[in-house]
């Protein structure tokens, strides 16, 4: 099966050996390729090469199942009743020692493995596989109270106090030299320990010490302004700061975003840059922890836990999978009714993080958590559902935080997968009816298989993220990942599966690109886009994308301005000015019709001039128009530009409208190189389902393989006809018998999955 994206390799130093291979990333300050005008992606880079961690079993194989488990915070002679009720789940791997660390050194010069030591000992020969944390997310008590200078301060010099996670700074010579004396000591220990499959490096980087403002935090962040920019004038360029008087005269003189009083605003391109530095050295420091332990011990695969949902994205994760040799993520699901639809929006992107490779749940929930607003629990049947949907979309291991809910500490209402109430419990019940789901599913040959891809890409930029934060925009309500997710649910709801990728991995094999609020573009990136209309692609830009460019500079001539106006060009269309609503504002119009009956109630782009090879698909229209002087005026445009087209929304538009948009009027490229969905049930129900397909090779069986996930998205019951396959896993759904043994209908409940294999 063909690569989806091209592989890529590491960006921390290390003197570690791997493949070169080119890969799309970030393009600041990296090597540009030789040939500018090329819509190959911008930058060279390496990533290290896949590896996935094995399994206690013969063949190494299978889907992993498992969860965080601490052992230290239990009495010693629960231990073995903990492994007896993992082997009756079907609990194949662990996640330990995560926060372990101080019980393994008490004190500066004391160690205690020994309990380490028989724990492992415990679950490898009880056939279960031991993934190892550094240990590192949060240190003992005794090395903040001995070295204090390691402790972060937020932005007003307030010292982040010891007592929750990661209460550490990522730039402290001191806490590093600690944490990687500990990573050697693991190392040293465990590298040769067959139980031992896999490194995870600290836990949730970013969580508690994302934006630290300490005094080792300004002198690394001036040493990384240095080395980007190699010139105070380039700087002061960048950061525009002829404006307020910000010019700086040496790089001594640069400055962390401090607190400037009230409601300040922050220099828009130094605060991005601020983000880009935390970034970077928290992928530093895990590069530390990983190359100290690969030293010793490089034969086993490292990872970290990303988190990536569509209220948190906190890394610029794209960077950060090059470091890794599988990638993880921590999900937890959304309430409410866009429940499944979020989890396979997040799930679409990770899985792109992973290059199409399988990767791995690393935590997520059994039932509910205690560190939301709202805390609610998870109905029957959505445990097994929601696990079994990660792994429809791309994932070969499922663990959940924690195997035992806690009696106590702030996670103590967390849910488990031996919760508070024991064995004899729903939660227990499902843990056990998942095991078994996911031992169907590796005997199946599941593991290994890789995501079909859409013809659509939803493209997501992490700096277009952050920069959408800024309080300095025309409106405060912006959101690039929450519009990449109603994008993707309108393609949902419109019967079609889009797959999310990271703006600046390569996108060129798609039919169809779509850009929702990207507002900050560099000219390399537009040269991109404009390269694959050129070439016959279809490209759909939203109403606040290409505004800046990656050093938060407005293009000029108009929006969008970006790409010296190679943008507007792609387009054909040109506007001055940004209309915003609100119902802040009293007595106004708080919402504009559009001629096509959709309806914009946040941001509509005064487009004064349209190109000759445009058409105008939708205009404002209606009194509210009238009175904000935008009757007529396009809100939607389609432009042929080369062999293709790109489609300007020139405003913001809701679930409904984007998803009838892409029914009727995006709909004319269905099949893409790859095929779509749509068409792989035959008569099924439009956008009441997810339907994925994994494929690939059975390396037990010798033979390809196909298996098709389909969950109904709502609450009723959803009819899906001509299903491919055998029924592997049918979870709250039955086939439906009218005595024709050829029928390949099901009848599927709320919360039901259907999987199916057919061998090729």
């Amino acid at each position: 099966m063909s690569q989806r994206f091209p592989e890529s390799s590491k960006s921390c130093d290390s003197s570690e050996p791997h493949e070169s291979s080119v890969f799309p990333t970030s393009s600041r300050g990296l090597k540009s390729p030789e040939s500018p005008e090329s819509s190959e992606p911008s930058t060279i880079r390496h990533r290290r090469p896949f590896r996935w961690p094995s399994l206690l079993t013969d063949s190494g194989r299978g889907i992993a199942f498992g969860g965080d488990y601490n052992p230290d915070q239990w009495p010693e002679d629960v231990w073995d009743d903990d492994i007896r009720l993992m082997t009756q789940a079907g609990v194949n791997t662990v996640a330990l020692g995560i926060f372990s660390w101080g019980r393994i050194q008490p004190a500066e010069d004391v160690w205690d493995f020994d309990w380490l030591d028989r724990i492992i000992d415990k679950l490898g020969h009880a056939g279960i596989a031991v993934d190892l944390a550094s240990a590192t997310a949060t240190a003992p008590q005794w090395l903040y109270q001995r070295y204090p200078e390691v402790l972060p301060r937020d932005r007003y010099g307030h010292v982040i106090n010891p007592g929750s996670r990661q209460a550490w700074r990522p730039t402290s010579p001191v806490f590093k030299k600690y944490a990687l004396a500990m990573c050697r000591k693991l190392a040293e220990r465990y590298g040769d320990n067959p139980f031992v499959t896999a490194w995870h490096m600290g836990n949730e980087y970013g969580w508690n010490n994302r934006y630290d403002f300490s005094d080792d935090s300004q002198r690394a962040f001036r040493t990384w302004c240095e080395r980007k920019y190699g010139t105070i004038e380039a700087l002061n360029e960048a950061w525009g700061t002829a404006f307020w008087s910000q010019q700086v005269q040496s790089f001594d003189e640069v400055l962390l975003p401090y607190h400037m009083g009230g409601d300040s605003m922050v220099n828009p391109p130094h605060w991005a840059d601020f983000e880009r530095f935390g970034n970077d050295v928290l992928r530093d420091f895990y590069c530390a922890e990983r190359d100290a332990i690969a030293e010793i011990c490089p034969d086993k695969p490292f990872t970290t836990n990303f988190m990536v949902s569509t209220d948190q994205c906190c890394m610029d994760y794209a960077d950060w999978a090059n470091d890794v040799d599988f990638v993880s993520n921590d999900h937890y699901f959304h309430e409410g009714e866009s429940h499944l639809d979020e989890l396979a929006c997040s799930d679409a992107l990770v899985d792109a993080f992973a290059l199409g490779k399988p990767w791995y749940v690393m935590e997520h929930s059994t039932s509910a958590v205690q560190w939301k607003p709202l805390n609610m629990r998870k109905r029957n049947g959505e445990l097994l559902r929601d696990s079994l949907a990660h792994v429809a979309m791309g994932a070969d291991a499922i663990s959940f935080f924690q195997w035992r809910q806690s009696r106590s500490g702030a996670e103590a209402f967390h849910s488990g997968m031996v919760p508070h109430a024991g064995e004899d419990s729903a939660v227990y019940r499902g843990v056990c009816e998942l095991g078994a789901a996911l031992r169907t599913l590796s005997d199946a040959g599941v593991q290994g298989t890789e995501l079909r891809r859409s013809d659509t890409a939803i493209l997501f930029h992490a700096d277009s993220e952050w920069a959408t934060r800024s309080q300095t925009l025309p409106s405060m309500k912006l959101n690039h990942w929450h519009d990449v997710r109603d994008w993707y649910r309108g393609y949902l709801d419109a019967g079609r599966r889009a797959d999310i990728v990271p703006l600046d991995y390569d996108w060129s094999g798609y039919a169809t690109i779509v850009l929702p609020t990207v507002i900050m573009l560099s000219d390399d990136h537009v040269r991109r886009i404009a390269d694959f209309v050129k070439a016959g692609g279809r490209v759909i830009v939203g109403y606040a994308t290409g505004l800046i460019d990656e050093h938060f500079h407005v293009g000029l001539g108009g929006y969008p301005g970006v790409g010296d106006g190679l943008l507007r060009d792609v387009l054909g269309v040109r506007s001055e000015e940004f209309n915003i609503l609100g119902a802040e504002a009293d007595g106004e119009p708080s919402e504009i019709t559009l001629s096509n009956g959709a309806t914009t109630r946040l941001w509509q782009n005064d487009v004064t001039s349209v190109g000759e090879r445009a058409r105008v698909i939708a205009t404002y229209q209606g009194a509210a128009a009238a009175d904000w002087e935008l009757d007529g005026v396009p809100a939607i445009v389609r432009n042929a530009y080369g062999e293709g087209e790109a489609w300007y929304v020139g405003c913001d538009l809701n679930r409904a409208d984007i998803a009838r948009l892409v029914r009727e009027q995006l709909g004319d490229v269905a099949d893409g190189p790859d095929g779509e969905l749509a068409g792989d049930i035959a008569d099924g129900p439009d956008g009441e389902v997810i339907h994925t397909v994994r494929e690939g090779a059975d390396q037990d069986a010798g033979e390809t393989v196909r298996f098709d996930f389909i969950m109904p998205r709502g609450k009723e019951d959803v009819v899906v006809h001509n299903v491919l396959g055998d029924p592997i896993v049918m979870h709250r759904c039955e086939k439906i018998n009218d005595g024709n043994a050829n029928v390949r209908d099901y009848v599927l409940h709320r919360n039901a999955i259907l999987i199916t294999r057919t061998a090729e």
